[in-house]
């Protein structure tokens, strides 16, 4: 188990700095600063995943009466934003990529500072027993080195040397998500039995509501065209793993029962909000931009195969 466990601590590592470092490849500064432009938009973004967010995972967790390690999971999760999966959703959804790439950044940036210090005020507001609570500067420290150095690395290289970040960003994908598989799998390893003991229980049900209620608020408070308030939904419930896996080896040891609870969470928003990206992708006729942060919508449909006319 021990032997899992440092597994599982490396494939942390790996999986926040190939993910936050393919998001520097992949984004422009252009693209930020339009982005970031639209201050009414950012703001909203912001006031939802920062903090009502949290409050929503709180508060499910009250309603369904969590056990401790539920809870437990379920409010790391919930205070842990930008997770890069939701700008993936994006292109499922047939979304406004753009805005949620460089949203999915900021929140993970931003993310890294304001994480542990969310969760512990719900900790200690939440009279949780056994004295439950994450070493705030310890973690924030880990995750800003592990997630702002290689993303300012990366976007460091798209805008100096532009064919290298392209190059590299392939790979860099392909190890993100095979690391993000192999984390999942050594959680589910280390604590199976826990994980199965989750089927039908409130756990589940409660990571349901919360992705529910979590995207239905995020896209409501969102301005703009119903592509872009879709995406910004989606950024609201697809929560940053790579920290919560951290703070979980940080302050509890990679225990069991958490990890059984936080492995089990994940895979249904997961499922929850790859069938909410189906169903809106379905519903539109194509991609409203291209799938690189940074690249015009026009760059795209110059790139598609051009269909023949054909008279009736």
């Amino acid at each position: 188990m021990e032997v899992v466990k440092a597994l599982l601590n490396i494939g942390v590592v790996v999986l926040i700095v190939s993910t936050m470092f393919a998001a520097g490849l992949g984004t422009t500064t252009e693209a930020l600063v339009k982005t970031l432009r639209n201050v009414k938009l950012i703001l909203l973004v912001l006031v939802v995943n920062l903090v009502l967010v949290p409050l929503i995972g709180w508060g499910t967790a009250l309603v369904f009466s969590l056990a401790t390690p539920a809870f437990v999971a379920l409010v790391l999760l919930a205070c842990s934003p930008g997770a890069p999966f939701a700008a993936k959703l994006a292109m499922i959804q047939r979304g406004d990529v753009i805005t949620g790439a460089s949203l999915q950044v900021l929140l993970a940036a931003v993310g890294s500072l304001t994480f542990a210090p969310a969760a512990n005020l719900i900790f200690t507001a939440a009279h949780l027993g056994g004295g439950v609570s994450l070493p705030v500067g310890k973690l924030v420290l880990t995750v800003a080195v592990l997630q702002l150095l290689p993303f300012a690395v990366g976007l460091a290289l798209r805008k100096w040397t532009q064919e290298t970040a392209i190059e590299w960003r392939v790979p860099t994908l392909k190890i993100s998500n095979l690391s993000l598989l192999a984390v999942l799998a050594l959680a589910l390893f280390g604590s199976w039995q826990q994980l199965v003991a989750l089927i039908g229980s409130r756990t589940l049900l409660a990571a349901l509501v919360f992705n529910v209620v979590a995207f239905g608020i995020g896209t409501l408070v969102a301005v703009g065209p119903f592509s872009t308030r879709t995406t910004v939904g989606l950024l609201a419930p697809v929560r940053n793993s790579g920290p919560v896996f951290a703070a979980v080896a940080i302050a509890f040891n990679n225990d069991a029962n958490i990890l059984g609870a936080l492995t089990g969470i994940i895979i249904l928003g997961l499922a929850v909000t790859l069938l909410l990206a189906s169903w809106f992708a379905r519903r539109r006729v194509a991609p409203t931009v291209e799938p690189e942060v940074g690249v015009e919508p026009r760059a795209m449909t110059d790139r598609m195969p051009q269909r023949r006319e054909t008279a009736n």
